[in-house]
């Protein structure tokens, strides 16, 4: 279940960055070569390695046994990883911009990759794979998907 989250997760990243460039390129003539791969995988790397420390958390406090209620749990490991999280993906945003304003020509879609795909990446890992996980515990699937209208809700 935690990896399939996980999984869930870090296929929003890699849809959001080739989504924004398949339409960068019908709007400026952005291409995908070689360099925008590696900007991927960067990106695929970068945020399996932040939600690997929230669930790390959220595993340590399930051995805890801080609540008995699932939700809680998550809710306060991501309370507790927040900050780390937040000052990482700063401190990453900082260097990636720098390197979008003073960086050549040469290397502007790949780091326009990694700030798109640093953006969703810190968004899957804190509110995407831990609200699937919890959902999933809970057996929610009917709930989470209640909006679309050939779903019945439970």
């Amino acid at each position: 279940r935690w990896g399939t989250c996980a999984v869930i997760a870090l296929i929003h990243d890699v849809v959001i960055v080739v989504g924004v460039f398949s339409i960068l390129g019908q709007i400026t003539g952005a291409e995908v070569n070689a360099m925008f791969i590696v900007a991927v995988l960067t990106v695929v790397g970068y945020s399996i390695n932040n939600t690997v420390v929230v669930f790390d958390r959220i595993r340590e406090n399930v051995s805890k046994h801080i609540s008995p209620d699932f939700g809680v749990i998550v809710n306060s490991s991501l309370t507790e990883t927040l900050e780390r999280s937040l000052n990482t993906s700063l401190t990453t945003l900082c260097v990636i911009l720098a390197l979008l304003l003073f960086g050549g020509a040469t290397i502007h879609y790949f780091v326009l990759a990694l700030l798109i795909g640093l953006l969703a990446g810190t968004y899957s890992s804190l509110c995407i794979a831990p609200t699937l996980l919890v959902v999933w515990e809970r057996g929610g699937w009917g709930q989470l998907f209640s909006w679309l209208p050939f779903v019945k809700s439970a």
